[in-house]
């Protein structure tokens, strides 16, 4: 397991921590948002890492391309859906915390179907998915540190989580009926 790899499971391994914090979480003990915020900002920190790894030492791997959007995905599908359930001070509304789980759970399910079908995966980020994590992690920190502003990050997040939805479907489809079962 390379380098890259190793990060990426650190991150997968950061969720269940971070979901505790969520979980135990009180008024009368706020301490544990905080320690969520630093989980979830080494985890953030841990993905922008792994991926400058992955490209400057050109540790792209089969295993690296289903953990890092696993690492991504498990993180971000967590925090929406905890920080809708559990009010810290300020809380996702639930369409917000529907939208981002549907989009992720609906490109999940996209890939298992192009694996079955393919028998390979072949997972290329767009620029759209990049901007969506983005604004995706600013929303979550944003709701951490209670940002009186978080209604903003959310509204971006949603929207490239909207396109970035479309275009991942679009791009399955051709994957799974193009002819050259290339989407590039």
């Amino acid at each position: 397991m390379n380098i890259a790899n190793k990060i990426s499971t650190f991150r997968i391994l950061t969720v269940p921590f971070f979901i505790a914090c969520l979980l135990y979480y009180s008024p009368e003990k706020d301490y544990l948002r905080f320690i969520a915020l630093v989980i979830f900002i080494l985890a953030v920190f841990s993905d922008a890492v792994d991926g400058y790894i992955a490209r400057r030492i050109k540790q792209h791997s089969p295993a690296g391309q289903i953990l890092d959007p696993l690492g991504d995905k498990a993180l971000l599908m967590s925090a929406f859906i905890f920080l809708y359930l559990i009010d810290t001070g300020i809380r996702f509304p639930l369409w917000v915390s529907l939208i981002v789980v549907s989009r992720d759970a609906i490109i999940l399910v996209g890939i298992i179907a192009i694996f079955i079908v393919r028998q390979k995966l072949d997972i290329q980020p767009i620029i759209w998915g990049k901007l969506t994590t983005g604004f995706q992690m600013a929303s979550v920190i944003s709701v951490l540190i209670r940002c009186k502003f978080s209604y903003l990050l959310w509204s971006m997040a949603i929207l490239f989580t909207i396109i970035s939805g479309i275009d991942y479907i679009r791009r399955g489809f051709v994957i799974l009926y193009g002819s050259s079962g290339n989407c590039n």
